[in-house]
């Protein structure tokens, strides 16, 4: 009988990261979803409570709300806006000053210095 070699490669298909992904792997989910909860929080302001004329009123949501849309879909160094900013939050509360010693501060000439407790 004759001995077949079978082969255990099998090719990946491109797409097979894009799962749970929304546009054809384009964007996160969670990415989409805090775009339009964003996109709401600051066009319906612009929208119902500003008066202004109708022209200018689109012009305003234009240079506002693209820009918004724009980085909340993309989100900040591979995470979500919100992750971001939650970094960045837990960073300020978080963070410790340094206090260096410098040699012989606190010492007069000819006196020793105190022995401090441990």
């Amino acid at each position: 009988m004759e001995d077949r070699e079978y082969s255990n490669v099998y090719a990946i298909p491109a797409n097979y990261t894009d799962s749970g992904k929304l546009l054809g792997g384009m964007v996160d989910t969670r990415n989409a979803v805090e775009a339009i909860l964003l996109l709401a929080a600051v066009g319906a302001p612009e929208l119902f409570w500003i008066p202004m004329s109708g022209t200018l009123r689109v012009v305003v949501m234009t240079v506002t709300l693209i820009p918004v849309g724009v980085v909340a879909v993309m989100g900040v160094d591979g995470g979500s806006l919100f992750q971001y900013i939650g970094n960045i939050l837990r960073f300020w509360s978080h963070r410790r000053k340094l206090h260096f010693r410098r040699i012989g501060h606190g010492r007069k000439k000819g006196k020793k210095l105190k022995k401090q407790r441990t």
